[in-house]
């Protein structure tokens, strides 16, 4: 509860103790405890690098990604100092369920899910696994694989529609006001990475198309979440979003500090201090240098002292 992300968190409860808060989760972190059981946690995140190049290094995962996967394994082993059997974090990565909506090419996605297995295995995260839709269907028929997903697991397209109006019209429930914040978030960032200099469309008909695809990945995005509860239903629900209070999923932060972007969206500057992301375009304004790995390949910038 100490990492976790809050909507309004200055309006909003005291994040650590609120009784509110812990109600949705109590049960499986008593029945996880009672059995002697790792406390299990599920996270939908790690799709795929953004294809716009202002924002990352490349489409494999880089400095960014690991310095979020390192946190989330040092969480798992805070808890371990608390509860012995310990915690872990299934990474349950939703880049196929939507590559094709957010414009991220099959291989890339394919080459960015076995790097994350391979950084885990590499730093030793025993802590972490993953999930993704290549576990649910074995043949390499991604669109099938889509299509059945939305089959077995997707909601009206019309009434996700009315949610989101609502939400977005002073509504009081939780469920609409969610899913307004969400589609626009989801618009902004479509509209984000496909507005790099490549591009040659307007920024209207790139909007217009963005807002229908919002609600594609909607859609999938709750197919998953619907899919996932039923694969792991004694995990409790992370998010990389933040949530409101009493919300059945807790948002998490990827660094153990808060930042309104992901690895996935941006690049890694190491300040001296810390790790923090920002956009690759803004990291190059700044007085910075690249950094490669062991591979030769671009992981993440250095900012250069001033003295």
């Amino acid at each position: 509860m100490k990492f976790r992300r809050m909507v309004n968190p200055e309006n909003s409860c005291d994040s650590a103790t609120c009784p509110k808060c812990h109600k949705p989760h109590i049960d499986k972190v008593s029945k996880a405890i009672m059995q002697k059981k790792k406390i299990t946690f599920v996270l939908p995140a790690f799709p795929g690098k953004s294809p716009n190049p202002a924002k990352v290094l490349g489409y494999l995962p880089d400095m960014a990604e690991r310095q979020a996967l390192k946190f989330l394994n040092n969480l798992c082993k805070q808890i371990q100092e608390i509860y012995e059997p310990g915690a872990a974090v299934i990474i349950c990565s939703d880049g196929r369920v939507f590559s094709d909506v957010v414009g991220i090419s099959e291989k890339h996605v394919t080459a960015y899910q076995a790097e994350i297995d391979d950084i885990i295995k590499e730093l030793d995260l025993t802590a972490l696994s993953t999930f993704n839709l290549d576990d649910v269907n074995v043949n390499n028929n991604f669109d099938q694989a889509r299509i059945e997903l939305v089959d077995s697991y997707g909601q009206d397209l019309d009434g996700l529609k009315d949610r989101v109006k609502k939400g977005g019209t002073g509504s009081n429930s939780p469920e609409e006001v969610e899913a307004n914040r969400m589609y626009c978030g989801l618009t902004r960032f479509l509209v984000e990475d496909l507005m790099h200099p490549e591009q040659t469309r307007s920024k209207s008909s790139i909007q217009k198309e963005c807002k229908e695809k919002a609600y594609l990945a909607i859609i999938r995005s709750n197919a998953w979440t619907d899919l996932i509860a039923e694969k792991f239903p004694e995990a409790i629900r992370l998010s990389i979003h933040p949530q409101i209070c009493g919300s059945q999923k807790i948002g998490i932060q990827l660094l153990g500090i808060e930042t309104w972007t992901t690895p996935w969206h941006a690049v890694a500057v190491n300040t001296g201090k810390e790790f923090i992301l920002m956009k690759n375009k803004e990291a190059k304004k700044l007085n910075t240098k690249l950094v490669q790995d062991e591979n030769g390949r671009s992981s993440h910038y250095e900012l250069i002292s001033q003295n």
